[in-house]
């Protein structure tokens, strides 16, 4: 396993470094380039869109699945009756490849066959709802889609850190008459930074490699309205025959996954070393006492 990752992951991502700096475009070239790739890259108003596409989908993306998906965890923390069948519900679209999602919800939004159709049918001809044909909207419409898929492993996660708190804690803010949204609000809400941490870091991710569901949705159109950065760079490596630029795209995009992840592994290396000191410290104290 070790060779394994060595070689296909490390080795892979090595390669298209070296070739993000060489001249290459339908075969790899050995020669050296410099930075004239990257250059190229962030020269180009595609790229530059993608960007752009990519930071408002994830920003609304992560922040609408985390609030839903905490409500759904709160909500389902009550002791709900059908709680298996409710969270069997919620968590089962994220079961769903984001193929499959993007075709239901391209079904669901086209202005002539889905919900828009079906409201003028039942009476209401001036009702409209045409995300996905207007270039100002198409990205809210992919939202939509993808928050439906991944709020359910949110409230998962969310849920779990729940079942984790004691007891005692609500029982003694009921006894002094605390109302249950200040309990959330500053006891909850703190104890499930954890959760909330690894959900951030989980959707960080797929924001990065949004692909599936923008194609199944849109093909990145109207236009170029709904164009990421993972289309851009399987555009020029199949599409266009650019693997010189296709594999700067790709190395830009690592950086963004590792500056996103380098915080979250920081703060689990300080929070264990901080245990790992609490513990000696507490070992060093009992010690003496154990001796006597």
């Amino acid at each position: 396993m070790a060779a394994t990752v060595l070689w296909v992951y490390v080795g892979s991502v090595l390669w298209s470094v070296r070739i993000s700096v060489s001249s290459s475009r339908t075969l790899p070239i050995g020669d050296y380039v410099g930075l004239r790739q990257y250059a190229r890259l962030f020269d180009s108003e595609r790229w530059t869109l993608s960007l752009q596409n990519m930071a408002l989908f994830g920003v609304l993306f992560i922040v609408a699945c985390l609030a839903i998906g905490f409500l759904l965890a709160v909500f389902i923390d009550q002791r709900v009756r059908g709680e298996g069948v409710l969270r069997t519900i919620f968590l089962y679209p994220y079961a769903m490849s984001f193929v499959a999602t993007g075709l239901v919800w391209q079904w669901m939004l086209n202005p002539e066959l889905g919900l828009q159709a079906t409201v003028r049918g039942w009476g209401f001809p001036s009702f409209t709802f045409d995300w996905i044909a207007r270039q100002d909207a198409v990205m809210y419409a992919i939202v939509v889609a993808a928050v439906w898929q991944a709020c359910g492993l949110v409230m998962a996660l969310m849920l779990a850190g729940l079942r984790g708190i004691d007891e005692s804690l609500w029982m003694a803010a009921r006894i002094d008459g605390i109302p249950p949204w200040r309990v959330y609000a500053s006891i909850v809400l703190p104890m499930l930074g954890p959760s909330f941490g690894t959900a951030f870091v989980l959707l960080s991710v797929s924001v990065v490699k949004v692909f599936d569901v923008v194609v199944a949705m849109t093909q990145g159109g109207p236009g170029l309205a709904s164009e990421v950065p993972a289309k851009f760079i399987i555009d020029n490596l199949l599409g266009r025959a650019n693997i010189g630029l296709a594999s700067a795209a790709s190395t830009v995009l690592l950086l963004t996954v590792l500056a996103l992840l380098a915080p979250w592994f920081y703060a689990r290396a300080h929070a264990s070393r901080r245990g790992e000191r609490v513990a000696r410290a507490l070992r060093a104290s009992e010690t003496p006492g154990m001796a006597a």
